[in-house]
């Protein structure tokens, strides 16, 4: 340990949210294009409100009011209590958006879809990318539900800073030297100001923001759109929401698949080093392909061209390179880059440019990395990803790690990611939230639910394999599918195997074999 590190309680200064989305746009799957079709007559079920309390009853009574939302299509909004243990407390509008079962008028029902981060948009993901968050042939017999979370996006907001604030947040280089007291009060000064202008600007919802409340407005949704059971395809922390569903709700479990899970038993701390490590281990599966390539910038063996991207990372914290825009590229920035790239295989080859790049002073290509993380395109930012991202997981994780806790984790990250460890942590923003943490780490057993199918890839680094494994087992009727590559989630890949497995147990109620394992 270096004796200047100041003993405070960290976290990962890399916002390294579990989201599919972040290895949609680089490899292009959001230019594909949806068939073109006029939208049908607008209809919905008669809402289920079996067994809703009587003071909840209006909130699963509502009527939804769909409309074409371009031509393919339906868009609406549901209205949930603000603060489901006190519904007189106010309202909350959900957005939500419909693709229609493409191959018949008599869908199973509705599959609700979660993309992760938290804080990625559901309505974006179905909107632009349908085809990449379910297969054709779920589509033909499914209506398919994307629907931002309470907190996200088109649905009541968290709001804290405009592009400026925003980019002075997440790209000024601090004046203190790494690792130092000055270091850190300078950036525990910044998450302070940040958690106040969230609450400032939010209208009174932090303290809500969380994923049993927004577990719950899935079972609302879920009655509104008049299915009896939830359906739902949740990726990566899209799994902890779906399992946490299960918790709340066993009875209600229909067809649930979690892939790329979140173990919901390990604290923050626990997280963090679990995702520097598996971040390690896919940099590494990307520096060996790097290195059969001529175009690769490095050379050697991994052990070597790592050490050599070690010293890169070193080189652009002590000097940051200058961008057009007039930021700055110091390694933190470099890092967020290096994540967004590890998300998909079929991303690589962007990082190789990047990295390219930067050894030759140059830190355009390595920003379009970053910002595409961000949601930033052209200097804005398209949605609330980060602001949201904090606010659940702020509420979401109890703090209370201790100094040797930290000890241990940055030890053992130090151990195990080399590379990453000395950009990995930093004062944890979490520590001056403007409200406690209401959430718990516990095991998720959902005792008396339907069968629950985990997908887990055995080289995810933002989701590692261990914590599918660990989900499948703590579920009581989890079932485990293992996808073995890189990247993060598996079905819908690419792998015929994981895809067969999911396509026949949403469509048929068949569960595959626990511990499938898919080559």
């Amino acid at each position: 340990m270096n004796p200047t590190r100041p003993r405070r309680l960290r976290r990962a200064l890399a916002v390294v949210a579990g989201l599919v989305a972040a290895s949609v746009v680089l490899s292009g799957c959001l230019s594909v294009m949806i068939p073109d079709a006029s939208p049908r007559p607008s209809s919905s079920k008669a809402a289920d409100t079996e067994g809703v309390a009587e003071n909840l009853l209006p909130y699963y009574e509502q009527t939804l009011d769909w409309s074409g939302c371009n031509e393919t299509f339906d868009c609406t909004t549901v209205t949930a209590p603000l603060d489901w243990s006190d519904p007189a407390k106010g309202d909350i509008e959900l957005s939500v958006i419909r693709s229609r079962a493409e191959g018949t008028d008599d869908p199973i029902g509705s599959l609700l879809t979660n993309p992760g981060g938290p804080g990625a948009s559901g309505v974006d993901l179905i909107r632009d990318s349908v085809s990449f968050a379910v297969s054709e042939p779920v589509r033909r017999q499914f209506d398919v539900i994307g629907f931002d979370p309470r907190g996200v996006g088109e649905s009541t907001a968290v709001t804290c800073y405009d592009a400026a604030d925003m980019d002075a947040y997440l790209f000024d280089i601090p004046e203190g030297v790494r690792g130092t007291d000055a270091w850190a009060d300078e950036l525990l000064a910044r998450h302070k100001s940040f958690g106040e202008a969230c609450d400032a600007n939010s209208d009174g919802i932090l303290p809500y923001i969380t994923t049993e409340n927004s577990a719950r407005d899935m079972d609302l949704l879920r009655a509104v759109l008049g299915d009896s059971e939830l359906n739902y395809l949740g990726y990566s922390y899209g799994t902890f929401l779906g399992a946490t569903y299960a918790k709340l709700f066993p009875e209600k479990v229909g067809r649930l698949v979690l892939d790329g899970a979140v173990d919901p038993s390990v604290t923050n701390l626990d997280v963090n080093v679990t995702q520097g490590i598996g971040f390690e281990s896919a940099l590494r599966a990307y520096m060996a392909d790097c290195l059969t390539d001529d175009e690769c910038p490095f050379r050697g063996t991994v052990d070597e061209a790592m050490a050599d991207l070690g010293t890169l990372l070193a080189s652009v914290d002590r000097d940051p390179i200058p961008n057009a825009d007039g930021r700055m590229l110091g390694s933190d920035s470099l890092m967020t880059a290096i994540v967004a790239a590890l998300y998909s295989q079929d991303s690589w080859g962007y990082l190789t440019m990047a990295l390219t790049d930067v050894l030759q002073g140059n830190a355009d290509i390595a920003f379009q990395l970053a910002d595409f993380y961000y949601d930033r395109q052209g200097g804005t930012y398209t949605g609330n990803q980060t602001e949201a991202f904090r606010a659940y997981n702020c509420m979401d994780y109890p703090t209370g790690a201790t100094d040797e806790d930290l000890a241990a984790a940055e030890a053992a990250l130090a151990d195990k990611a080399p590379t990453i460890a000395p950009y990995w942590f930093g004062p944890d923003p979490c520590e001056v939230w403007p409200y406690p943490p209401a959430g718990v780490r516990e095991r998720i057993t959902a005792d008396g639910a339907a069968p629950i199918v985990v997908v887990g890839t055995t080289n995810d680094p933002a989701t590692p394999y261990e914590w599918s494994v660990s989900l499948a087992d703590q579920l009581s009727s989890g079932v485990l599918v293992t996808r073995v590559g890189e990247g993060h989630t598996g079905y819908n890949k690419g792998n015929a195997c994981v895809d067969s497995a999911i396509e026949t147990y949403l469509l048929e109620g068949t569960p595959p074999q626990d511990g499938l394992r898919c080559e």
